[in-house]
């Protein structure tokens, strides 16, 4: 019998070890789905953002890979610059939700 069924996810990605480097791995490829369609709103390239953030190509590369989990803060926040947006680092609270989050920062933001 598979010891797994009815078991989450989460608690599957924890048994294997494997967990933390998923939930980055997630979080690196939402980042780099944002900047391309940031990129392609604004009709910016590889090469014009590598230029209005005064780096290479290759780095440029690098962020938009989705698996490569290796670039600085330093380096998203040139990027969200150089296409007009604000970075904003959040630590939140796991047992909260999604929805109980936004609403928190939603009245953060009015006061």
């Amino acid at each position: 019998m598979n010891k797994h069924i009815g078991s989450s996810l989460e608690s599957f990605l924890e048994e294997q070890g494997i967990k933390e480097e998923v939930d980055l791995l997630t979080r690196k490829k939402i980042l780099a789905e944002d900047l391309r369609r940031l990129m392609e709103a604004g009709h910016v390239t590889q090469s014009t953002l590598a230029a209005r953030m005064a780096t290479s190509r290759t780095v440029v590369h690098r962020l938009l890979d989705p698996t490569d989990t290796s670039v600085t803060l330093a380096t998203i926040a040139k990027a969200s610059a150089a296409l007009g947006m604000d970075f904003v680092i959040q630590l939140v609270d796991p047992t909260v939700t999604h929805r109980a989050q936004a609403r928190r920062a939603a009245r953060q933001a009015r006061k």
